[in-house]
């Protein structure tokens, strides 16, 4: 079976329930975010860049690799430490704590992207499916696959609760799914394997839900493929195409 990983909103001890258990949202209004001490120390003491990088190393070093294999470098806990460390430690606006991840092993890995491509060659025309199942196949080819869904119940409550700010919440929520899947993109990458991120939403969301008995009212936002690399990344663009600092960073002091 996969593996669900989530927790609910001020919740007391269970830090993880299956997606098809009722979440009871109790929004901390006027509160900081506040995790446990001892939650914080366990898991920040146990999660090193591979031990031996440092985070802007780590930051530097992450790149989009497509060419993967379905073998991975570490033990599949240490990828589950990795993914329950995003969830108890990155920081969600309002403490929303919106996010719920699925990690897909196997033939659930395999799975998803045979959804895709069946949802995907629906409505391609025909001379975009050879080179179209081509690339699905080299995601079905790595070793395992992360999605990020962002629970909108959450969010409804706090635009509910903070009524000024109600336009923003769903995009803040979008900030807080995108904190999770540059973390462990950055941190998977850091342990050895190759990674890439994927937007097939919304053709393959009814079928996902199904599949894998997810909540109805959740958003699929992202999926993150990764496995051991077959070979290396294409070159970085050249620095020429990026802008001049001037432009894009300012400094007060």
């Amino acid at each position: 079976m996969f593996r669900s990983l989530y927790k609910t909103v001020a919740r007391p001890v269970t830090l993880f329930k299956p997606f098809n258990t009722p979440i009871p949202h109790q929004i901390p209004i006027a509160k900081p975010r506040l995790l446990l001490p001892t939650i914080q120390t366990k898991y920040f003491a146990s999660i090193k860049m591979a031990d031996t990088k440092t985070f802007i190393e780590a930051v530097k070093d992450r790149r989009s690799y497509y060419d993967l294999k379905p073998e991975s470098p570490i033990p599949d806990s240490r990828i589950e430490e990795i993914v329950k460390t995003a969830i108890e430690v990155l920081p969600s606006s309002f403490n929303s704590q919106s996010a719920r991840l699925v990690l897909l092993y196997g033939d659930h890995h395999k799975k998803l992207w045979d959804i895709t491509r069946d949802g995907l060659f629906a409505f391609i025309p025909e001379e975009q499916k050879e080179s179209s199942g081509a690339r699905i196949s080299g995601f079905k080819n790595a070793y395992a696959t992360i999605l990020f869904f962002e629970d909108s119940a959450p969010i409804k409550e706090l635009q509910a609760a903070f009524a000024p700010y109600a336009d923003k919440f769903p995009q803040w929520s979008e900030h807080t799914s995108a904190i999770h899947q540059f973390f462990l993109w950055t941190a998977l990458e850091a342990e050895g394997f190759g990674a890439n991120l994927q937007h097939y939403s919304p053709i393959i969301d009814d079928k996902v839900k199904e599949e894998w008995g997810v909540d109805k009212d959740y958003r699929l936002i992202a999926q993150l493929v990764f496995g051991t690399p077959n070979s290396p990344p294409g070159d970085r663009p050249k620095l020429v195409t990026l802008k001049p600092l001037e432009e894009t960073f300012r400094i007060f002091k």
